[in-house]
């Protein structure tokens, strides 16, 4: 398995070995792997290029790691593919976890040039804020940041933003959502984002920027969100 003669560098070797028992379930979820010491003697490398394996497949979330325990398997990602137009609520639905939403923040605030950009509205128009953290099965998965317009949006409240922000939208409303464009970024966790998330200061997280048009072309939403990189993963079909 590792080829000391091989261009390839020792320690990549060992994580994608690593990385392919866990893809192809030879490892599961909460499996504790053998120190760092046993994979040195087994494949007579140094622990060093050992523990350079098992950080970048923690930085992967693949593993993690327990304080005085050692290394785990970490649960496997959720798949998101970017093909379909759903709501948090409906994917995870769809996967057989239970969503839920953590309310930060719930207000009426006079539109920035930027979110009135967004939205196509006049600057300090009136713009609903919401802030939740999107957790499946108990677990924060992504920190999101909603502005809609309140003239648009009329009628909203906690209780209803607490349930499903776009069930409201078209089933109460009768306004249909159609589409939607996304940028994605790469980038690390902020310590309020780490506080929210559960996770560390300056983790790999996903920055997505999402505006959302009604079948009219009309901008219904303009959303920022944070996902985690260790729990989250993007797919994309493609043809020619």
């Amino acid at each position: 398995m590792i080829n000391k003669n091989s261009p390839i560098p020792l320690y990549y070797q060992l994580e994608e070995h690593i990385k392919g028992l866990i893809e192809n379930n030879d490892l599961s979820p909460g499996d504790a792997l053998p120190p760092e010491r046993e994979y040195a003697e087994k494949y007579q490398i140094s622990r060093m290029t050992v523990r350079q394996a098992f950080t970048q497949l923690v930085n992967e979330g693949y593993l993690y790691r327990l304080q005085g325990k050692g290394t785990f398997v970490a649960e496997r990602k959720i798949e998101q593919p970017l093909q379909g137009l759903t709501s948090f609520t409906e994917d995870m639905k769809a996967r057989g976890l239970k969503p839920e939403s953590n309310l930060v923040r719930f207000e009426i605030i006079p539109a920035t040039i930027q979110i009135a950009g967004q939205l196509k509205i006049s600057e300090n128009k009136p713009v609903y804020e919401i802030k939740r953290i999107r957790l499946a099965d108990g677990v924060p998965m992504a920190l999101e940041t909603n502005y809609l317009s309140a003239i648009l949006i009329n009628g909203l409240t906690e209780e209803i933003v607490n349930q499903s922000l776009y069930g409201y939208i078209e089933g109460t409303l009768n306004l249909r959502i159609e589409s939607a464009s996304q940028i994605i970024e790469s980038s690390i966790a902020s310590q309020n984002e780490a506080e929210l998330l559960n996770i560390a200061i300056g983790a790999p997280v996903m920055h997505i920027q999402q505006n959302t048009f009604l079948n009219d072309g009309t901008p219904v939403e303009f959303v920022k969100s944070v996902y985690r990189a260790d729990r989250y993963k993007f797919m994309i079909q493609m043809k020619r």
